[in-house]
């Protein structure tokens, strides 16, 4: 499991959507964007469908994401 906590682009309020890890100043949950990867969606388009999202943003989560699997690795 990824450890959200180091990732500047990410935050989590209990309060806010079901306390989900999302796009740090958005409600926009990370796994909205790996769930619309997955079924085939570009980077620019997750940034157009989820305004508040920048691709600074996009970028550093997949970066946390790419270098917490090969930690695991």
């Amino acid at each position: 499991m990824i450890d959200w906590s180091t990732c500047e682009a990410a935050e989590r309020d209990p309060g806010r959507v079901s306390g989900a890890w999302v796009f740090r100043g958005t409600r926009v949950p990370l796994a909205a964007l790996f769930e619309n990867l997955e079924d085939g969606a570009q980077v620019q388009d997750f940034v157009a469908w989820f305004p508040g999202v920048s691709i600074e943003q996009v970028r550093a989560v997949l970066e946390h994401a790419a270098r917490s699997a090969v930690a695991e690795a």
